[in-house]
């Protein structure tokens, strides 16, 4: 069994989709933070993560999710991110954070995008430590920012992230 992730994307009729496959964790949420960056410079405002293929996510993956979420609702223009094909897991983490009040989660079986194949795959995880850690800081912020109820749970994380980046600059 591989512990291998990917993260596919792809973009039609302005709808940007987002399939990962393996965990969604630190590792790849700041080419996925990145790509959704770039969508969003670029005017898309509807995005479809497909967590189908993604046993389980960590809480910067999720505040990266939210991240985007966030950034979507500060445009001021309609958009939205949904949340597809999540197991029980991935569904009980959202909402134990509140994340599912922020973003779009459908449980159920969601194949209404699935002639959009993702057409490429998103860089594997970034090797600087201080633009990880920057990365990490930003996305358990963002669970912060979307239901303050997390600042308790994230408190010695978020302490722990802003040391370590102030003694990497």
């Amino acid at each position: 069994m591989s512990t291998q992730s990917s993260i596919q994307v792809g973009v039609a009729n302005g709808l940007v989709r987002i399939r990962v496959e393996g965990k969604g964790s630190f590792q790849n949420s700041a080419s996925l933070k990145d790509f959704a960056k770039e969508m969003l410079a670029r005017g898309h405002r509807e995005f479809v993560v497909d967590l189908g293929a993604c046993p389980l996510m960590d809480s910067t993956f999720m505040g990266t999710l939210a991240g985007i979420a966030l950034k979507l609702k500060g445009c001021g223009e309609m958009g939205s991110i949904h949340i597809v094909n999540l197991n029980e897991r991935n569904q009980g983490l959202l909402c134990n954070l509140g994340l599912d009040q922020l973003l779009r989660v459908e449980c159920t079986d969601f194949s209404g995008t699935d002639s959009l194949l993702p057409s490429s795959f998103l860089p594997a995880a970034v090797s600087d430590k201080l633009d990880q850690a920057q990365t990490m800081l930003e996305a358990h912020e963002a669970v912060v920012t979307a239901n303050p109820e997390n600042e308790a749970k994230f408190k010695d994380v978020l302490e722990f992230l802003r040391s370590d980046i102030a003694a990497r600059q």
